[in-house]
């Protein structure tokens, strides 16, 4: 049981952060800020799901 509590506390953050990283970009100042967000973004490791068995 807790192993699946862990990774819904972990898929809700993720989300949380994509989320909050999207408004960052939404809201960017000026169109270099948002091309930096972005790439940021893109850049930064993602959580990896391991295949099911």
């Amino acid at each position: 049981m807790n192993n699946i509590a862990a990774r819904l506390r972990a898929r809700r953050a993720e989300n949380r952060t994509r989320r909050a990283i999207n408004r960052a970009i939404d809201n960017a100042a000026t169109a270099t800020m948002r091309q930096e967000l972005i790439a940021i973004a893109q850049t930064r490791p993602r959580y990896e799901r391991s295949p099911r068995v």
